[in-house]
C-alpha cells in the first residue's frame, strides 16, 4: 500500500510534518507494524522486534540503519475506517496499552 492511498486526518499530517516523520515510515507502520487496540476506538501500529525483522527482510539492513531513529514511531488509526488520527515517537518511559 502506498502513502498516497492512506487516509490521514489533518492533525496526523501536521504532526508527521512537525515531527519530521518520513512518509515511508508511515507506510511501513501501516504495512508491517504490529497492531494493538487502545480500548477507545483506535488501533495503535508500532514496530516490535518481529515487525522490524520482517521490514528488514523487505528493505534491507542498510535502510533500517538509515531510518533507525524513526523506528520508535507509532501511529493511531480509527478502528472504524482506518483513518490515521495521529503519529508520534515513543520515548523510553512511554508504554503502549496492553490488551
Amino acid at each position: 500500500m502506498t502513502h498516497s492511498t492512506l487516509n490521514h486526518s489533518s492533525h496526523a499530517l501536521l504532526r508527521s510534518q512537525q515531527r519530521g516523520i518520513p512518509p515511508s515510515i508511515i507506510e511501513w507502520l501501516h504495512d508491517f507494524g504490529d497492531r494493538r487496540y487502545d480500548g477507545r476506538g483506535g488501533v495503535i501500529r508500532f514496530f516490535s522486534d518481529k515487525s522490524r525483522h520482517r521490514l528488514e527482510q523487505m528493505v534491507g539492513r542498510d535502510e533500517i540503519r538509515r531510518v533507525s531513529e524513526h523506528l520508535r514511531c507509532y501511529l493511531v488509526e480509527s478502528a472504524r475506517d482506518g483513518t490515521i488520527i495521529t503519529i508520534a515517537k515513543r520515548y523510553r518511559n512511554c508504554r503502549l496499552p496492553h490488551h
